[in-house]
């Protein structure tokens, strides 16, 4: 059972280090710009740095020149130690303190020092390891230190993840921390573990600490690509969102086209492929679009057709829930002729039945838009239904 974890976890290090490389670089450009993000992503950036010196590949290459071996070793420790002290300084930025932040660097560079003095001071040494028999190597000193430093940063991350991922509104905020937190968690486990075997030689957990931190290497992969998946996930519904508006938003912006902002694309595809707007306002711009398409079109609604509108979707069975949206899809297609054809429009024909249907969904928030946009969606999907076809009062 030993011999099978350490292998899964030897097996896991190539793909956590490369998960932990692939979120690093993709969110680079967002942690750059925004100095909230900005420890977090430089604590997952030199703990990826600091797996990729602990790969076995590159151990085993180290370890043909005793000064490579040491070098590594060193570079390692010194480099963990830096994630530690980002992660310091991204519970002090969460906490707002700057006085935090500040202790945060220079208890980071204080405890970097103390490593490479206490590397210094030790004798002769290749590795730096903790070997089943004989005293740490450099000393017991420096792995002391060294987890001191993992053990003070990975309880204080913890305990801010847990406190603020149950209260965060944000769902997203809140997956993000708890991924974090219990990544954290494991690596404070792995150095506990380090701490019983360099003070008491308990070497009974060494087996699964591979695994330990390479799954924790993957959390916290995850817990840094929790935004770029929630817009990603966004992008997509607003694509399809707006994929459904466009046969009903382009049948009326040709009968009003002065509603829309900015000259359309000429087809379907290229709109969501090169949007005349930022991606981000898409769906907004449809919506707003159609809407007010609708209201102008309200104007050329001629007396009796909503009622008859009413009668002709409850004959074809619509159900009541999309009742609303396929007359108003049938009152459209009659209001869209009728201005095409020149006729004239009456502005109060527009407050008798079109303007209340569509203001009751209207955007008045981030939750109005998307209630809107699910609205319109619905009177998209009437507009292209056999019963509005079949409707000619």
């Amino acid at each position: 059972m030993a011999t099978e974890l350490t292998a899964l976890g030897d097996w896991l290090a190539e793909p956590s280090v490369a998960c932990l490389w692939i979120a690093v670089l993709l969110r680079a450009p967002a942690a750059l710009r925004s100095p909230q993000q900005r420890g977090l992503w430089l604590a997952v950036a030199t703990a990826a740095a600091a797996m990729t010196l602990n790969l076995p590949d590159v151990v085993a290459y180290a370890m043909r020149d005793p000064a490579c071996a040491h070098a590594v070793g060193l570079v390692r420790n010194l480099t963990g130690v830096l994630s530690a002290g980002a992660v310091l300084y991204f519970v002090a930025s969460a906490t707002r303190g700057r006085t935090l932040q500040r202790a945060a660097w220079a208890g980071t560079a204080a405890w970097l020092t103390l490593l490479v003095v206490l590397d210094l001071a030790a004798p002769g040494h290749g590795a730096h390891t903790i070997p089943p028999r004989g005293g740490p190597v450099p000393s017991l000193a420096y792995w002391l230190v060294l987890i001191a430093a993992h053990l003070l940063a990975n309880t204080a991350c913890v305990a801010l993840c847990w406190r603020y991922s149950h209260r965060t509104p944000s769902r997203g905020l809140a997956l993000g921390l708890r991924l974090f937190g219990l990544g954290t968690a494991l690596a404070g486990v792995f150095w506990f573990c380090y701490l019983l075997k360099a003070l008491f030689g308990s070497s009974w957990a060494m087996p699964a600490l591979p695994l330990m931190m390479n799954v924790h290497g993957l959390l916290r992969a995850a817990a840094i690509l929790v935004p770029t998946v929630f817009a990603l996930r966004r992008t997509a519904a607003d694509t399809a969102t707006a994929w459904r508006l466009w046969p009903l938003w382009r049948d009326l912006v040709q009968a009003v086209p002065h509603v829309v902002l900015t000259k359309p694309r000429t087809g379907r595809l290229l709109e969501l492929l090169w949007p005349p707007v930022p991606r981000n306002m898409l769906v907004y711009r449809k919506v707003i679009e159609t809407r007010d398409a609708i209201l102008i079109l309200g104007e050329y609604v001629a007396p009796g057709i909503p009622e008859l509108a009413r009668s002709h979707v409850t004959l074809h069975g619509i159900p009541e829930p999309r009742r609303t949206a396929a007359a108003l899809a049938c009152v459209l297609k009659e209001a869209r002729g009728a201005k095409l054809a020149g006729q004239p429009g009456k502005p109060w024909q527009a407050a008798y039945w079109v303007l209340p249907a569509v203001m009751q969904h209207s955007a008045g928030s981030d939750a109005g838009l998307e209630d809107e946009a699910r609205f319109l969606v619905d009177v998209a999907e009437a507009y292209g239904s056999p019963a509005t076809a079949d409707f000619a009062p």
